[in-house]
This record gives C-alpha cells, structure tokens and sequence, in this order.
C-alpha cells in the first residue's frame, strides 16, 4: 500500500512579487546613499566616465543613485591640525614648534580633488606643504625673535606660503596659529634675561622723559608769568601813571573833605593836602 502525499501549488505570481521586492530593497540598498552635515560627495560613475568632475558635489542630505556608482565623501567644513616639529633657527639653533593650521577642501573642485590628489590628500598633500613652509619660515629669524617678538609675522608667511603651495592642490588654507616655541634652557634664560634689562631699562627711560618733561612744563609757566609781567610793566610808562594818577586826584577832589590841592609836585602830579581835624 503506498502512502500519498499532499500537494503543494505554488504560487507562481506570489514568488514572483518576493523576488521582485528583493531586488527592489536591494537596489534601494545600494542605491541610497545619505550626505551628513559639514559634507560632500564625489559620484564615480563605473559605467559613465569615472569621476565627476563637471557637476557639483552632492550636498548634504539623500541621494539616489544607480547601484553600479559609488559616492566617496569628504568633510568639507573647516578642519584642523596640530602638531609638534623641530625647525632650525637663521643660526642653526634647533627649535620646537607647536602650532596648529585650518584649513578646508574646495567644495567646488572636490571632484578634482578627488581624481588627482585622493581621500589621503591631507597625509600626502597638506601636512608635507606645512612642514616645508614652517621649516622655510622659521629658518629666517633668531631664536629671540622666534621666541618673543616675530609671532604674529611667522603665522603670517607661514600661511602665505602653505597656501601658495596647496593653491593648485584644491586645498583652501584659513589660518595658521603657533601655540607655543620651545627653545633650549640656556638660550631660553639667557633671552628672558636680556629682555627683563630692556623692560627694566624701558621703564627708566619713560620715568626720565616724564620728569623732563614736568622740568619742561614748569619752565614753560615760569617763563610764560615773567614774560607777562615784563609785558605790564612796559605798558605802565610814566605818561600812563600820571594820567592815572590825575584821574585819582580828581575823584578824591569831589569828595566833602577838605583838601588842599598843590599843582605841580616834583613829579608833575597834582598833591592834595588833606584836612588834619
């Protein structure tokens, strides 16, 4: 006696609707491709050409594209590197530099970026343009000048002469900043030194040049009084004084008192003779 077993129909237009959903997720899968904020994508098109380089980056947000092409994505907001390297002063004194440098990809030739340079552009392009830069920089100035006054010069033809170098590479460099210079201990002593003298030898000098200048100032007043006076006393001419002194009898003449009045004393001036009661 055999044994019968069920039947199974299946169905044919419901594997196919699977088989198609699969594709379907797969091709979604591979198709969607995200953009994160602060990047771009460069599209890489494996049947069309290679690297995009005439269009426009993606930007942020969704993206589809067809399953076959690749999108490589770089961060194209501002970034930065610190490191620490040793540079060899005008006089060949060793220094230690620690500094710190933004900088960015040009969004608007990330494909050629991409093309020529690669993802590594920042190993292999930027950090050896910096290093040449800070070395060539550094190597014009003593350590003094490394270590107190030049600062703000050194970052400034630091940056112009990274930017000068990675100008062609799609690199865009913002800004350089040197956090700290390390010279040896000796030289390091021996300019803090030097400099408390000149600060110390600074202050003196503004401390004479005050009090020369108070000597200056009292000079000047006293010379201002004596020439006014020599002014009045030259106005006061004895012509002057006799008509003031007329100008006096007359008035004391109005008053009720009696007076004597003697015209022609040895001065030309009238002399009054008050009563004595």
């Amino acid at each position: 006696m055999s044994e019968s077993f069920p039947e199974f129909k299946i169905n044919k237009g419901l594997v196919g609707s699977i088989v198609l959903l699969i594709i379907v997720v797969v091709f979604l899968f591979k198709s969607a491709v995200t953009i994160n904020a602060g990047e771009s994508g460069v599209l890489f098109k494996t049947f069309g050409g290679g690297v995009e380089t005439d269009a426009p980056a993606l930007g942020e947000g969704f993206h589809i594209i067809a399953p076959w092409n690749s999108v490589f994505v770089y961060k194209v907001r501002q970034q930065s590197i610190s490191a620490e390297m040793g540079v060899l002063s005008v006089n060949g004194l060793e220094v230690k530099v620690d500094g710190t440098i933004w900088f960015r990809p040009d969004v608007t030739k990330l494909g050629n970026l991409h093309q020529e340079k690669g993802q590594n552009y920042i190993s292999d392009i930027l950090k050896p343009a910096i290093e040449a830069s800070a070395r060539s920089v550094f190597g014009r100035y003593t350590p003094e000048q490394l270590y107190s006054s030049k600062r703000d010069i050194i970052q400034q033809e630091i940056l112009e002469e990274v930017s000068k170098k990675v100008k062609s590479e799609y690199i865009v460099v913002n800004e350089v900043l040197v956090n700290d210079v390390t010279l040896p201990t000796k030289i390091k002593e021996a300019i803090e030194s030097k400099l408390k003298q000149e600060q110390e030898s600074l202050e003196y000098e503004f401390k004479l040049q005050k009090a020369q200048k108070e000597a200056q100032k009292v000079k000047i007043e006293a010379e201002g009084k004596a020439d006014a006076n020599r002014i009045l006393s030259a106005s006061l001419t004895d012509k002057i004084l006799r008509e003031k002194g007329i100008e006096a009898t007359l008035e004391l003449a109005k008053s009720n008192n009696s007076k004597v009045v003697v015209v022609g004393n040895k001065d030309g001036m009238p002399l009054i003779l008050g009563d004595n009661r």
